[in-house]
């Protein structure tokens, strides 16, 4: 009996913690996937870089803020960078500084949520935000489609992705991303059934097999965030013309952004697929 009683509350104890990691998932998974900062930590006139600031309406009450880059010199394309899942937009002035050696224009902008944009992030939202951002560069700046080019980092690639997938671009630069959220998941709760519990997809893996542009997938063996493999088998899923470009450090390291090869890699995409090619 005595055993039986044991055994009795350790299925007992087993089934609670079960159940109460299942239901911390469910209920916190915004919480797990963004993690934004309101408050910015630095301006691009800072750093002398010439910038427009852009409040962009978002049709359903959200606000979207973003900072234009005129290029250093006429190329005639421009970067639209979406970034990961925290901080703001003031915390990419590094990369933003980076595209802009490469003589093209840059549109950064915040999620809803995030930074000076209002709102709440959700899934949808966020591609919502980007796509706004696109048809921007279109009706206000005359930029042609595929002048166009979608960067995106972590959290990022997976909106850059999607946009990629439903619109014509000139490129599209997926940094350190994830295949999907459910892939995520079972790396981070192996034990709980997932696919039940999950409300977010960001199923990049599916979507960026449909993207018809040139893609080049960048990823470090290094990262401790999100798997090494998962930047490979988005590259596998990708269609051609594709090039992979394999990084160094962690996931939030930038010493690539010296790298001869990362460097001609966007700067091969930037000559790529332009008219007359």
């Amino acid at each position: 009996m005595k055993a039986l009683r044991m055994l009795f509350w350790l299925v007992i104890f087993t089934v609670s913690v079960f159940a109460v990691m299942s239901a911390y998932l469910y209920f916190n998974q915004k919480n797990m996937v963004f993690f934004p900062v309101r408050e910015l930590a630095f301006t691009p006139d800072q750093i002398n870089l010439t910038f427009e600031d852009l409040i962009l309406d978002g049709g359903d009450g959200s606000a979207i803020h973003g900072w234009y880059f005129p290029p250093n010199a006429e190329n005639g394309r421009v970067f639209l960078f979406c970034h990961g899942n925290a901080g703001n937009i003031s915390h990419r002035l590094e990369t933003i500084e980076f595209l802009l050696n490469l003589n093209a224009a840059v549109l950064i902008f915040d999620y809803r949520g995030y930074g000076r944009s209002t709102g709440e992030p959700t899934e949808e939202g966020i591609y919502s935000d980007a796509r706004l951002c696109y048809d921007w560069l279109i009706d206000k700046k005359g930029f042609r489609t595929d002048d166009i080019l979608i960067f995106g980092r972590s959290l990022g690639g997976a909106v850059a992705i999607d946009l990629a997938s439903k619109v014509s671009c000139g490129g599209l630069i997926v940094e350190s991303s994830f295949t999907s959220a459910a892939g995520m998941a079972r790396r981070i709760f192996p034990i709980l059934p997932t696919t039940l519990l999950l409300r977010y997809h960001f199923d990049s893996q599916d979507k960026v097999a449909k993207v018809k542009c040139p893609v080049v997938i960048t990823h470090s063996p290094d990262d401790e965030m999100i798997p090494f493999s998962m930047g490979e088998k988005l590259y596998r899923s990708a269609a051609e013309p594709k090039q992979f470009v394999r990084l160094s450090g962690g996931h939030n390291d930038r010493e690539y952004l010296q790298k001869p090869e990362y460097i001609e890699a966007f700067r091969r995409l930037l000559q790529s697929n332009r008219p007359g090619d």
